[in-house]
């Protein structure tokens, strides 16, 4: 498939289950082999990830489909995970 460059920015970008992520801020060429490597995504989900930058760059592998809006694999181990603390109950 063939598209623009130029389509791919400002889409909303999505896990496979349903998580925003982010929005596509730019994307990651590799000139020698003619294709995307990566997309620079901002206005990152704080839920999904804990970083102190405006965005990230998600390798480009991950991407399943691109429409109105671009569709991740879910890599659990990059994701942040919620911490549910265990609250023990007072000694009766």
């Amino acid at each position: 498939m063939r598209a623009e460059l130029t389509s791919l920015l400002d889409l909303n970008v999505y896990t496979d289950r349903g998580k925003y992520v982010g929005k596509v801020n730019d994307a990651v060429l590799d000139a020698n082999e003619k294709k995307i490597t990566g997309l620079a995504v901002s206005n990152l989900n704080p839920d999904l990830f804990d970083v102190q930058s405006k965005g990230i760059i998600i390798p480009y592998r991950w991407v399943i489909s691109v429409g109105d809006v671009v569709v991740i694999k879910q890599v659990a181990s990059y994701f942040k995970e919620k911490v549910v603390e265990k609250v023990e109950e007072p000694p009766r």
